[in-house]
């Protein structure tokens, strides 16, 4: 049994996810650094000082999931901290009455049912923590409220699939916070804030001028909270910012 607390990192060979990596290994957190390129995630994991384990893991494909989650149990027999951070964003350039449901199914694929198939494959490992948390990387642009005001930039940017996405995370988010309460999970969302990764790249919009560290603070926040922390809450860009639901 592994006496570091054990975490699990998706889509972490890169941007905010390999800085929230780096930052919870420097805690003293045993991390596993999912990402699906095994030569781009080895790289990552041997950069990053601490103890860094690259673990394959394509949230689309559950077999790989499986995998990686039974070497994690083979490795360290429980897993205390999941942080959804594998996120894609494809409909840069599309109106949103152009946008096809082939485009909304790809990006649904990784941004919904990718967190489904990686938290419900780590629930019986994160049941065997005495403080188990999960943080799912969300986003001002799936705020319903701030949708709603037709004069905000999330409503004006009219990105149907990424909104319409982080939106359905936010309902997994609060509905997987009640129904893992009694486990003593806690599962809350992060909004980094707009920072220039590879996700925005061409965007048409501002991609933002903060650090992929300024983009870890609201998930490593959450990411460390106590036995006695929130759930079932919103946080970022800052520990003490709220994005509305």
């Amino acid at each position: 049994m592994n006496t570091n607390e054990v975490a699990l990192v998706t889509g972490a060979n890169k941007g905010i996810g390999r800085e929230i990596a780096r930052q919870l290994a420097a805690l003293g957190m045993t991390v596993y650094l999912g990402a699906r390129d095994e030569a781009r995630g080895k790289t990552a994991a041997a950069e990053l000082e601490g103890d860094v384990r690259f673990v394959q893991l394509d949230v689309t494909d559950v077999g790989s999931v499986r995998a990686a989650v039974e070497t994690i149990e083979a490795d360290s027999g429980r897993l205390d901290v999941l942080v959804n951070n594998a996120g894609i964003a494809l409909e840069w350039g599309v109106d949103a009455v152009d946008v096809s449901a082939d485009l909304l199914r790809a990006e649904y694929e990784v941004n919904v049912f990718g967190v489904v198939t990686v938290t419900s494959a780590c629930v019986p490992l994160l049941r065997r923590s005495p403080n188990g948390r999960i943080v799912n990387m969300s986003s001002s642009l799936g705020s319903l409220t701030l949708l709603s005001d037709f004069e905000s930039s999330q409503s004006k940017n009219q990105l149907l699939p990424y909104s319409s996405s982080k939106a359905a995370l936010n309902a997994l988010t609060v509905l997987y916070a009640a129904a893992l309460k009694a486990d003593g999970i806690k599962v809350n969302a992060a909004t980094p804030g707009l920072v220039p990764t590879d996700i925005n790249e061409g965007a048409p919009i501002s991609r933002g001028t903060r650090t992929v560290a300024d983009g870890a603070v609201a998930p490593v926040y959450l990411a460390t909270l106590p036995p006695d922390g929130p759930t079932g809450v919103s946080r970022g860009p800052g520990v003490d910012d709220s994005i509305p639901w």
